[in-house]
Order: structure tokens, then C-alpha cells, then sequence
């Protein structure tokens, strides 16, 4: 019958465990000293030798012929302690046997002399999980024991085991294993077992194991039954994980702020079989190694997973800023925690995404923090935009000409912080209106000329809309948002406009939405950013319901819109 590699290689002996040589080498030095303590306390993270410990300390106190403190693994003793048969050592697993009565009849049972061993050893794994009243009832036996007995506890939870317990055990902490250790160990076993590992494939499972040598061999144990070749293709392959090329790639796209390809590159995973929350789990890891490079390039290289050259990592940090960072770190680490309770984890995932793509989906401090600190590096440098040529603008209609307003350069379209504050013909920005505070009215030109008649105002508001989309409402949207505050922006996000007449109505979708936005702090932005825009004095109104022409809009063609939009701009 075959049996797991974790299982088949368990160390039997104190030399043969990995990586805890000051736990094994205490141990070992009491047993052969006769130095012994009625209770221990292993803690230490899953698959790092606790319980492994715990039953070579069993065999070692009862060996007939102890090697230097190591069991002989030969003697009638090491041998039925071995295979479970001497009921006087018992291994109790406290997460199904946590109840006060199991401890009181292990009590009862305990004070009996062992019949086939030297000493009665209770291995309790799990040992946080016992109840209070269990510890309780525990507490006494633990603080007198009689002679012949010894307690091994084990947990993966310290924090949750009585101080009163604590004071009554030997600790002894395992830590993690190092991934040389876990390379070392991978590849003796597979070298054993016929296995044809290669060296990326074992530094792969090592990387994915984080620390725990059992999770390793089951990994191995798992790759192996594939069949050919383990290298870190096959493992990527049989784990279901994207792999660092394809994390990378996926990580500019959200640096870019790309939201078509982030998802199109999203789908090819999850259609590859890829799992999302693995995806975003390396995503998550490589943001970790991209902040920790940011904020600490020298001290903290030993911090980093090491998974990525140098050459990508330069790549990416050159794209984002520590605030940034932090904004999709804890945006990823929010999504992964519900991942777990989510009806549709492909959906979450790429809500997930678009709200790495565009900050202003997010609505958490960190997302604002990143979005302002982008703002002030482009304002302290004087960043420019110039719209670049492509097939997407070549289908936008081109902007209706007047005589009355000639137009500078023709090929060259407006920075965007112009769309909402255009610039004075003198070139002077001291009359501009700022950014934030009291939106001030626009001042009307003074001129004899009387005023338009509605259907030449109506043809000057067209003629003055943003190009590209037909809804200045889409086109004005950022402006919008950067001038109200974040409990608006969402409701704004929501609504729908229309502008005619001189009037821009507001089409909101309930009644709530409506009660958020008309207020005079709405309006009185509504009217001034859409009034530059156009030229004129605008009029504002809101209303329940859809727009009068029919036309619904598509929430996700308008963030793919906007990305383009962006995408549309190259820095000079």
C-alpha cells in the first residue's frame, strides 16, 4: 500500500529533523543526562517538526538501549511505540477531544504505572483548542505529577493557552525552516524516491512551502504523480498558479492602470485553470517585495521572496510610488479575506482589479492617499499630456469650428487639468478659480454684443463639449468627483446628465440618490465645471428616473472608457 512521502520520511531519530538543531540537541542532551521534565510545551507554525519531536522524545525516554539520547528505533519498546500498539503512550488530538470529561479520564487513567514502558507519555496536539474547564482539570495533574509521567503538548496558537499552563511546561519553540533547508531535503528525497527533480522545480516548491517541510513533500508527493520531469513549469501546472511572468505582466497592467488587459489577462488565467485567489494571493507577494524594495532597498533585500530579477522589479517600482503600493496591498489583502465567503470568487476577483486600475472606485483612505500623492508629483514636476494618435481617436468626431473662437493648435489637445479650469486668452492663471472651497460663478463677458438667442447657445454648448463621447456628463466625470467630497463621488458615479439648453438635468436612479446630490454644494460644482466647459452659464436640475432619449448607460463600457482615456496620454 503506498504510502505519503511526509509519512515515509518522517524522522525517527533527533539528527535526522531539519532545520531545529537548538530544539533537537536540548532534547537529546536531557534525555542522555536523565534531565528530564514532566511537561513540554512545543509552539511553532504547521509542518515544522512539533509532533515528529513530541514522538521522538517518546521513544527516547522509553528506549531499552538509547543512543547517545537517540532511540535505537530497534528495541520491543521504539518498536510498538512505533506503530501505535503501547496504549501507555497516547497521542490525543485536543481539537476533537477537547471536552472537560476526555481530560478527566485521561486524569483518572494517568495515575496508573505504565505496563509496558518506563514512563506514560500523553502527546496532546492542538492543545489551544481544550476548553477552559479541560484546562482547568488539567492544571492539577500538570502542576504534581506522579513519577512515571510525562506531558507533551503541541500548538499552533501559544496566545490561546493559559499563562497558569505555561508556567508548568518547558517551551521550546520551532521556527520555520529555511528554503536551503527544504531544497536540501526535497531533493535527498527525491534522489530516494526516483524522482526526477530539477533544481528550479524543488526552489519552487520551497518558495510555495513558506517554511513548512510537510507541506513541501505533500506538494512533491503531488507533482510526482503527474509524472516526467518536476521542474517549475510542472509545479505551476499542477498547483493551479500563475506563475511570476505572468504575475509580473499582470502587475504592470494594474500599475499602467490598463483595466482592458489586467482583465483579459485575468480571463486566459482562469480559462488556463488558474485559481483566482491564487492569482491574487502572488499578486498580493509581489506588491509585498515592490513596497519593502521601495521603502527599504538596502536593508531589506533579505526581506524579499527573491522569485523576481532585478531587471523586473526595477520595471515595476519605476511605475508606482510607496503610496500606491500600499493602496493595492491592502486592497488585495481586503478581497483575499473575503475570498473565502464570496458566491463568485472570478467576480471578486476582477472587481478587485478594477478597483486597482482606477483609484476612484475605491473609496478607502488608502486609495485617496495614492490618488493625491500622484497629483502632487505631477504638479511639482510640471508634468504635461499630449493626446497621442490612435485608431480610437480617429473615430471621435472632430470638434465643430467657429469663427468666433479660433483654436491655437489644432493637433494638440488641452492638458486635463484644463477640461475643468480653462485657461484666461492672456495667459494669466490669476483669475482662475481654485481647485477646491467656494466654486465661484463664471463671470459673463462683457460685450454689447446682445445675448445668443437659445438655439445659438444650444449649437455653442455643442460646439464646446469635450470630444470623444457624446455625454458630457462621462466626459465631465472627473472633474466632477475631484471637487466634491467622497461621500458624493460615489452617488455622482451612479447618476446620469443631460445638457440642453442650458440646462444640465440629472438623472438620478432613486430617490436617495437624488436626496444626496441635491444640495447646493453639488449643484454649485455641477454648474461651474460644466459652465467653463461650455462657455455659458448652466442651469441645474435633478430629477428621478432615466433620460428622456433612452439611452442606458453601461457601467463597465464606461470604466473601460475611461482607461482608454488615459491610456490616450503620454508624458513627455
Amino acid at each position: 500500500m503506498y504510502q505519503a512521502l511526509y509519512r515515509k520520511w518522517r524522522p525517527k531519530t533527533f539528527s535526522d529533523v531539519v532545520g531545529q538543531e537548538h530544539v533537537t540537541e536540548t532534547l537529546q542532551r536531557q534525555v542522555a543526562e536523565g534531565r528530564l521534565s514532566h511537561a513540554y510545551l512545543f509552539t511553532g507554525t504547521r509542518g515544522t517538526g512539533k509532533t515528529t519531536c513530541a514522538k521522538i522524545l517518546a521513544k527516547a525516554v522509553n528506549c531499552e538501549h538509547p543512543e547517545n539520547g537517540n532511540p535505537c528505533n530497534k528495541c520491543q519498546s521504539c518498536l510498538g511505540i512505533e506503530s501505535g500498539g503501547f496504549l501507555d503512550v497516547m497521542e490525543l488530538d485536543a481539537a476533537s477531544n477537547n471536552g472537560v470529561d476526555h481530560v478527566r479520564a485521561l486524569r483518572d487513567e494517568a495515575i496508573y504505572s505504565p505496563a509496558q514502558v518506563k514512563k506514560r507519555v500523553y502527546i496532546i496536539d492542538e492543545v489551544h483548542m481544550l476548553s477552559i474547564a479541560a484546562f482547568n482539570a488539567l492544571l492539577k495533574i500538570l502542576e504534581e505529577p506522579p513519577e512515571h509521567l510525562m506531558f507533551i503538548l503541541a500548538t499552533t496558537e501559544l496566545h490561546k493557552v493559559p499563562a497558569t499552563i505555561l508556567s508548568r511546561c518547558q517551551r521550546f519553540a520551532f521556527r520555520r525552516i529555511l528554503p536551503r533547508e527544504i531544497v536540501g531535503r526535497l531533493n535527498y528525497i527525491a534522489e530516494q524516491e526516483g524522482i526526477d527533480l530539477r533544481p528550479d522545480g524543488a526552489e519552487l516548491l520551497a518558495h510555495i512551502a513558506d517554511g513548512a517541510l510537510r507541506d513541501a513533500l505533500s506538494l512533491l508527493d503531488q507533482c510526482a504523480a503527474a509524472g516526467g520531469t518536476i521542474d517549475s513549469a510542472a509545479v505551476l501546472d499542477a498547483l493551479g498558479l500563475a506563475g511570476n511572468l505572468q504575475t509580473a505582466q499582470l502587475m504592470d497592467c494594474v500599475l499602467r492602470r490598463d483595466t482592458k488587459a489586467a482583465l483579459l489577462l485575468l480571463h486566459r488565467l482562469y480559462g488556463s485553470g488558474k485559481d483566482v485567489g491564487a492569482v491574487l494571493g502572488e499578486l498580493s507577494a509581489l506588491t509585498r517585495d515592490l513596497l519593502i524594495s521601495k521603502t527599504a532597498p538596502e536593508g531589506g533585500a533579505a526581506l524579499l521572496t527573491g522569485g523576481y530579477d532585478s531587471q523586473t522589479m526595477d520595471g515595476l517600482l519605476r511605475q508606482a510610488d510607496s503610496a500606491r503600493l500600499i493602496a493595492i496591498c491592502t486592497t488585495l489583502q481586503r478581497t483575499a479575506a473575503d475570498m473565502n465567503v464570496s458566491v463568485n470568487r472570478r467576480t471578486d476577483a476582477e472587481l478587485c482589479l478594477l478597483k486597482l486600475c482606477d483609484e476612484t472606485l475605491s473609496g478607502d483612505l488608502s486609495a485617496i492617499n495614492a490618488r493625491l500623492a500622484r497629483l502632487e508629483q505631477q504638479m511639482a514636476t510640471g508634468v504635461r499630456y499630449s493626446a497621442a494618435e490612435g485608431a480610437a481617436q480617429a473615430e471621435k468626431p472632430a470638434p465643430a469650428k467657429t469663427a468666433a473662437k479660433p483654436t491655437a493648435v489644432e493637433d494638440e489637445a488641452p492638458p486635463p487639468w484644463e477640461d475643468s479650469v480653462p485657461a484666461p486668452a492672456d495667459g494669466s492663471f490669476d483669475d482662475a478659480p481654485p481647485p477646491y472651497g467656494e466654486p465661484a460663478e463664471p463671470e459673463r463677458p462683457q460685450s454689447a454684443t446682445p445675448a445668443p438667442a437659445p438655439q445659438a447657445a444650444e449649437a455653442k454648448a455643442e460646439a464646446s463639449a469635450p470630444t470623444g463621447d457624446s455625454d458630457i456628463w462621462l466626459a465631465l466625470m472627473e472633474s466632477y468627483k475631484n471637487r466634491l467630497t467622497p461621500d458624493k463621488r460615489a452617488f455622482v458615479g451612479q447618476a446620469d446628465g443631460r445638457l440642453a439648453n442650458g440646462v444640465l438635468t440629472v438623472y438620478c436612479p432613486t430617490a436617495v440618490t437624488k436626496a444626496m446630490l441635491d444640495t447646493e454644494a453639488v449643484a454649485s460644482v455641477l454648474r461651474e465645471v460644466t459652465g467653463q466647459s461650455v462657455g455659458q452659464a448652466i442651469a441645474v436640475r435633478f430629477v428621478v428616473g432615466e433620460p428622456e432619449d433612452g439611452k442606458k448607460r453601461d457601467k463597465f463600457q464606461d470604466l473601460l472608457r475611461m482607461g482608454s482615456k488615459f491610456d490616450n496620454f503620454n508624458i513627455k
